[in-house]
């Protein structure tokens, strides 16, 4: 199986790197041609607790190399999704697949619409991955992977391999039924942690230290899974309060990615989150105003970069 990843962030530059080690065929797609050809020449640095290693993997800037893939990962920014995919839409096979395993919702929507709903998936992971520089990351931690399909009992099988070959690759992966349950699921995790450690500067673990943070992470999950519910979302946990919790406790001394976009001063995915749960309350009926207050806060400083005291 030949696999294709779209975006060198830490994310697709950790995959990347798994799936290399493993001894699977993988390219690297990059629509910036400098920085493809300098991690092509360097390879893809990883630091993790059990040391430092350099990986040699192809990249590439050209979307053609990913035309013979049979699945291709999407690991851009939400925000990024319909241009990351446009120029390779047309040039997958029949049989090819495109997962997602992005934060927010809309992911799905975006790539339905370039190559079909029966050829997408969707997916969550807990890996813990930091960017440090072009094609240098930090592995954080192995937390857990889950694909689905977005069309509903679609590849069974495929997605099975699939997740037999991450399983391989380091990469602990199972298979779920349900797309929406899946995104929802990982969506509140992210509404409860990501703006509030991007707004305090805290690691996920030290935002349980605190009763501010602590009561406005109750808010914001609690108005989410009231719209999710509105929704009629199964959601994978029966309490997502808690759900959060455990994953800030599991995920102690990771630099959630809202925090890492904030601290380069880069664009952020709130519309994606925070926003997207108040887009939904307002559609349904739904006051979100703690979500609401978190996203302008996230727009906010990200609109005034360059005038901090």
């Amino acid at each position: 199986m030949k696999f294709a990843i779209i975006g060198p962030g830490a994310l697709g530059c950790l995959l990347t790197a798994l799936l290399a080690e493993s001894g699977q065929e993988v390219v690297l797609l990059d629509h910036r041609a400098e920085r493809a050809h300098f991690i092509s020449d360097r390879g893809i640095h990883v630091e993790s607790e059990s040391g430092e290693r350099r990986v040699k993997v192809k990249v590439t800037d050209e979307p053609k190399q990913a035309a013979d893939a049979d699945l291709v990962f999407v690991c851009v920014k939400a925000y990024s999704t319909r241009d990351a995919i446009a120029p390779v839409a047309t040039l997958l096979g029949k049989n090819a697949r495109v997962l997602t395993l992005q934060n927010g919702l809309g992911n799905v929507e975006a790539l339905a619409d370039a190559v079909g709903r029966n050829r997408v998936w969707g997916g969550t992971t807990a890996q813990g991955a930091t960017e440090l520089g072009l094609g240098q990351i930090r592995h954080g931690g192995r937390g857990d992977t889950a694909i689905a399909p977005a069309k509903s009992g679609a590849d069974k099988d495929r997605l099975d391999e699939v997740a037999s070959i991450l399983n391989s690759a380091k990469v602990p992966t199972h298979v779920e039924a349900d797309v929406n349950s899946l995104i929802w699921s990982k969506l509140i995790v992210n509404v409860g942690i990501n703006p509030l450690t991007a707004l305090t500067r805290l690691r996920n673990g030290q935002l349980l230290e605190h009763l501010g943070t602590q009561n406005i992470m109750e808010t914001a999950v609690a108005e989410a899974s009231a719209v999710a519910k509105a929704l009629k979302v199964k959601l994978l946990y029966p309490d997502s309060l808690e759900r959060v919790r455990e994953v800030a406790r599991v995920t102690a001394p990771n630099v959630a990615s809202m925090l890492q976009d904030i601290l380069a001063m880069r664009r952020t995915e709130i519309d994606h989150i925070n926003g997207a749960v108040t887009d939904y309350g307002a559609k349904l009926g739904i006051p979100t105003p703690v979500n609401q207050t978190l996203t302008d806060l996230i727009k906010t400083i990200q609109a005034s970069y360059g005038d901090r005291v």
